[in-house]
């Protein structure tokens, strides 16, 4: 073999072995095969999202309320007025997410409305020059989540109705195609680009959360130079679905989905009441018990939950909200060992209820939600052994007994474990059982007997 082949063949080799590091799924999700960079944002559980803009000032609907035309956008705009962000206390916030249990927070850098939280050279409609706040936002925020060792998440929107250069400006108008006037569309790929890469130089985010990609295709877009480009020199960045066929995790929004998802890393983002961003008219608030009910059946199915809050104009928190926060992060903290780096539970047809695994998979944490009739729960199909059995948070040791267990079949049988009433949490009680080895599952069909 010559020197020359041997030099296009080991090319060739060489160009195979980086092709194989990503592969687009089935579901349009660009996974890298090597999930290093993913195992942190699998094990946190727990992220916060924040809507901030100046939808807050008049208590309205993000970007959507001018885009659906219920009001002009002129009439949005004059928003930009009672946008102070006078109470605005980044290093209070960033203590708030810490303190609910949240590994990450996400914060929305620009909404679909073209607003920018920070000093952006790019564009006419930021915070410091067309807002009554006159400062930058963005920055001492993303500065005091970093102090609290906090993941930093960047949503950006691929829209921008409010630009002059961009396609759409409501659902009825459009200002051009893009098949029409291709220049202008450049123009405005080349202003959204460079927001994006300022936002990269100034923060350098752990995670890139787009949103609005359906306006246009991936092509039109550029979704693949997009990832190229947010990418290069920060190979560890992780990218949401939502930049069409290039992103690392899907991204379903508000309801759990019922089955767990086909993809190895989700997160369900959700409102904390019926808004993302602050309506003072929206007091529909999910309970503490109802959060917990969602979190729980996220982490259990292997994901994450993305708990959205949206502070007033004037950087204040609702005490709503900072109330159902803290009481998340007081229930987490008592139960921490069967939430952060576990993995999806059980099957239902073992445990009538969500439940984790550790990573080892050699303890399973059982979530209890009410308390049992006869003060028992019941685990059934566990062919290991099982410890030790005790309650989370408190170290309770239960009692256990096994019946329909034979010596003649391999038939597990069916376990009840004690709960005792003073052992139950006012929200959640977790039982954890200590396995003999990793968790084995018995489902097969038992025959008639035919020798005992």
């Amino acid at each position: 073999m010559n020197h020359k082949l041997t030099s296009i063949l080991l090319c060739i080799l060489y160009f195979s072995l980086i092709g194989v590091k990503a592969q687009e799924t089935k579901s349009g999700i660009f996974e890298a095969t090597d999930h290093d960079k993913m195992q942190w944002f699998k094990d946190a559980k727990l992220g916060v999202f924040i809507h901030w803009g100046i939808y807050a000032v008049d208590g309205i609907s993000e970007s959507w309320s001018f885009y659906n035309e219920y009001l002009s956008h002129e009439d949005y705009l004059k928003q930009l007025s009672g946008f102070t962000a006078s109470n605005f206390k980044p290093k209070e916030w960033a203590k708030l997410i810490k303190d609910s249990g949240a590994k990450y927070s996400v914060i929305t850098s620009k909404h679909h409305d073209g607003f920018a939280l920070w000093n952006t050279n790019y564009g006419n409609l930021n915070v410091v020059s067309h807002a009554a706040a006159k400062k930058d936002v963005l920055t001492p925020l993303i500065d005091a989540l970093k102090e609290k060792e906090l993941k930093i998440g960047i949503y950006f929107s691929l829209p921008d109705w409010s630009s002059n250069l961009y396609t759409h400006l409501t659902t009825s108008k459009r200002r051009y195609t893009i098949e029409k006037d291709p220049q202008r569309w450049q123009e405005y790929l080349n202003y959204m680009n460079g927001q994006l890469l300022e936002l990269k130089k100034n923060y350098r985010p752990d995670i890139w959360w787009f949103d609005g990609d359906w306006e246009h295709s991936p092509e039109a877009w550029g979704s693949a130079k997009i990832r190229a480009s947010l990418l290069k020199d920060a190979p560890k960045t992780i990218i949401n679905s939502r930049l069409t066929g290039q992103g690392n995790y899907q991204t379903p929004e508000i309801g759990v989905p019922v089955y767990r998802p086909e993809a190895k890393y989700w997160e369900l983002c959700m409102t904390i009441n019926d808004s993302w961003g602050y309506q003072q008219s929206d007091t529909n608030y999910k309970t503490t018990q109802q959060i917990l009910d969602i979190f729980v059946d996220c982490i259990s199915k292997g994901g994450n939950l993305l708990l959205d809050i949206g502070p007033k104009a004037d950087g204040t928190i609702d005490p709503i909200q900072k109330d159902r926060l803290l009481k998340l992060g007081s229930w987490i903290k008592k139960h921490h060992k069967a939430v952060y780096g576990t993995t999806r539970g059980i099957p239902y047809e073992h445990f009538y209820g969500p439940t984790t695994l550790s990573k080892d998979k050699q303890t399973l944490y059982l979530f209890v939600r009410d308390i049992p009739k006869d003060g028992k729960i019941v685990v059934k199909g566990i062919s290991n052994t099982i410890n030790r059995a005790y309650v989370l948070g408190n170290g309770s040791i239960l009692s256990q007994k096994k019946i329909a267990k034979l010596y003649w079949n391999k038939y597990p049988g069916i376990s009840y474990i004690d709960l005792p009433k003073e052992t139950i949490d006012s929200y959640y009680t977790v039982v954890a059982l200590v396995l003999d080895g990793p968790i084995e599952l018995y489902s097969e069909l038992n025959d008639a007997v035919e020798q005992n």
